[in-house]
């Protein structure tokens, strides 16, 4: 009001109109803990946990440290953070499949296919794991959401086998959880060591050919490991 008030005051002596008071800057605390947390998962795949630097994130985030430390606390935290919501997101897009509404084959074939091309779009993903098995799941025994966010995948599957198994084309006796690391476990192996594999065996492993080969390679393995 005082602003508004001088403004006018001045405006009254040189004859202009007053210039408009600047509008009052609106705060998003969700879209700032959203970007903190996508420059962070960027920085901590990059980096690991120990080469990251806050600044880099801080950087990236067209934020500050005080915006760090006031939504997450410290940096150890941040990487538990950007754990969760990496796990979240996967988690999030597979539940878009809706495959309790699709034949148990293809939902399966569905499943494998999602994941290989998840972990071909979402790299991050991958080396964000890497880093956190070098330190033995530290941060994500802290979690008070990990297991919740994971508990509908499960369900998922074992609703698809419980289906197949009473359609008679899914064998009984499958643990989904099993099942569900052999799927993850076939196209992170392959993805993570590509580079030496390639090289060892002399092939260019990333090539399109190669990965469609791969994606048909793991689901007929997956669906002949299933079949009665």
């Amino acid at each position: 009001m005082a602003q508004a008030k001088k403004s006018a005051a001045a405006g009254a002596r040189t004859g202009k109109a007053p210039a408009p008071a600047p509008a009052p800057v609106r705060r998003d605390p969700e879209r700032t803990r959203a970007r903190i947390l996508e420059a962070a998962r960027i920085e901590f795949a990059q980096r690991g946990l120990g080469g990251a630097r806050v600044d880099q994130i801080t950087a990236r985030a067209g934020s500050n440290k005080r915006m760090i430390y006031y939504y997450f606390g410290n940096k150890e935290a941040l990487f538990l953070a950007a754990l969760e919501s990496a796990y979240e997101h996967i988690r999030k897009a597979e539940q878009s499949l809706k495959l309790t509404d699709l034949d148990p084959v293809e939902g399966m074939r569905r499943m494998v296919r999602f994941t290989w091309e998840y972990y071909l779009a979402h790299p991050e993903f991958i080396t964000l794991l890497n880093s956190e098995n070098l330190h033995r799941a530290r941060h994500l025994k802290r979690s008070k959401e990990i297991q919740a966010l994971h508990s509908p995948l499960v369900a998922m599957l074992e609703d698809l086998l419980a289906r197949g198994q009473r359609s008679g084309v899914f064998r009984r006796g499958v643990d989904a959880v099993q099942l569900y690391i052999s799927i993850a476990a076939l196209g992170y192996f392959y993805l993570s060591n590509n580079h030496t594999l390639s090289t060892i065996f002399g092939r260019d492993l990333m090539r399109p050919q190669a990965l469609q080969q791969r994606l048909t390679h793991m689901t007929d393995l997956v669906l002949v490991y299933l079949s009665k």
